[in-house]
């Protein structure tokens, strides 16, 4: 068998000059030669053929649309008639599972009408579309938008009047679920309160224990060791708070200590260490993951989120990963009794960003 070589066209070939492919016999070498197939018989649907079978297809591409809208309209109710209780992540699960049952299905019922639409109904001939440059001639282009209207009448999609009404109906109420959900992430307000006001202060204040997750035990400064990382809670935040789980997330710190020598700190910020003791919140500022994973020797605070990377020995300054701002800092010293306290709370707030943070 000889070897097979590129195909050739003839100079002459018109189509050749425009796109280097040739629309007749292609020559592969004196002794060997093929003839252009072309394309397979067509073989029409049944819809094609079948006034009633089309008539039905259509019919089923409109109710596939329809159960989409009802599915968005269903994450809707759902996330309406199971309200979640702060205190009881249980009731987290009911709410969840509906709600991703009704996006499931107003999400599936747009795809599946769609391809059925495209399977069923729109324009089934086969055709070849000769390869040109980037940039068409300007009759091309024109042609190009005859070709748009052509598809237009061919998937009748201006003709179907039904199946576009119903598809234009889900398109636009499969987003509600997620926008009524993001709205409803901040705390509700009330004539005159601020709704971010809730994530700009915690439980620290001045006087407030440093104490050990989730004992609550009070830490004295002379048993941190150099090198040591103690996760950290407000003294007197327990089970019995109000609200404790939401408390509890804005006022979680990692206590970290290492040599005074290694710190690097700001001069409006000099007093809020103590012999090398810092304190930072847990809650990244990218997403709001914990972060936890400290490199001793580093001093290098991870979120395993992510892998935002914070230098705790200056400022818990961002240096790698996504997050934009440094870890707030939580001003501390010690009482009387040298147990560590809080200077205040934090200067800022806690966690990622979000709208009203800098207003």
């Amino acid at each position: 068998m000889s070897d097979i070589v590129t195909p050739k066209a003839e100079p002459s070939d018109p189509i050749n000059a425009a796109t280097g492919y040739s629309s007749g016999t292609a020559v592969l070498d004196s002794e060997n030669s093929f003839a252009d197939p072309g394309l397979p018989p067509h073989s029409p649907r049944k819809t094609d053929t079948d006034p009633h079978a089309q008539a039905r297809a259509a019919r089923s591409v409109v109710a596939w649309f329809v159960l989409s809208g009802l599915g968005a309209i269903g994450a809707i109710a759902a996330y309406v008639s199971f309200p979640i209780d702060a205190t009881d992540i249980s009731t987290v699960r009911p709410g969840n599972l509906f709600i991703g049952l009704g996006m499931a299905v107003s999400l599936l019922g747009i795809g599946i009408g769609a391809v059925h639409w495209a399977r069923q109904l729109m324009f089934d001939e086969e055709g070849v579309d000769i390869r040109h440059p980037q940039r068409a001639p300007q009759e091309v282009r024109d042609a190009a938008v005859e070709v748009f209207a052509e598809a237009n009448k061919e998937s009748g999609f201006g003709r179907r009047t039904l199946i576009r009404r119903s598809l234009i109906g889900a398109a636009a109420l499969a987003p509600l679920p997620g926008i009524v959900m993001l709205r409803d992430l901040a705390p509700a307000s009330t004539e005159g309160s601020d709704p971010a006001e809730k994530f700009r202060h915690t439980m620290w204040t001045e006087g407030t224990r440093l104490t050990r997750d989730p004992d609550g035990t009070p830490i004295k400064a002379s048993d941190v060791q150099i090198g040591s990382a103690v996760h950290v809670i407000p003294e007197g935040l327990t089970e019995e708070t109000e609200n404790w789980l939401n408390e509890k997330a804005k006022a979680v710190v990692l206590l970290v200590r290492m040599e005074e020598s290694e710190l690097t700190e700001a001069e409006d910020r000099a007093s809020w260490s103590y012999h090398g003791i810092v304190a930072y919140s847990k809650i990244c500022t990218h997403v709001g993951c914990p972060v936890a994973l400290v490199e001793q020797h580093t001093h290098h605070l991870l979120c395993p989120c992510h892998q935002s990377t914070f230098d705790v020995s200056d400022g818990a300054k961002v240096i790698f990963g996504p997050a934009k701002r440094p870890l707030p800092q939580l001003p501390i010293t010690v009482d009387d009794e040298g147990y560590l306290v809080a200077q205040s709370d934090f200067h800022e707030p806690v966690g990622p960003s979000f709208p009203e943070r800098e207003l």
